[in-house]
């Protein structure tokens, strides 16, 4: 659970709590906090309260997007931070076209980790 800066929170369209979450994915709220801790979600405190959101690019539906998980092992074997992951995700990419984040939406997973993989070279 990662603290943002706003420059990284403006990058982030939509954010949704961990309860909402839970109730989309129609799993207990533990599940979803499982998720987040095994590094297949990523979660930032934000707002007055503090609680733990996740960018709400990465639910579609009633499952997490696909290629998600895999891209941020990528990522993070990379040695990116959460918020750099978040910043990387979120920031708009002419050649993809779109961000990362809204290629894997659009099951363009392929071509997302491909890019991951280059920012280890």
């Amino acid at each position: 659970m990662t603290e943002i800066d706003a420059k990284t929170d403006a990058l982030v369209p939509a954010w949704l709590h961990l309860p909402d979450i839970a109730e989309m994915l129609d799993v207990q709220v533990t599940r979803v906090r499982q998720l987040v801790k095994e590094g297949q979600l990523i979660a930032v405190r934000r707002g007055e309260n503090r609680a733990l959101q996740v960018p709400a690019a990465f639910i579609d539906g009633d499952k997490v997007v696909k290629g998600l998980s895999g891209t941020l092992t990528l990522l993070r074997d990379d040695g990116f931070s959460d918020e750099e992951m978040l910043e990387w995700l979120f920031t708009p990419d002419p050649t993809l076209p779109g961000t990362p984040a809204q290629a894997l939406s659009e099951n363009r997973g392929t071509e997302v980790k491909r890019r991951a993989q280059a920012l280890a070279v």
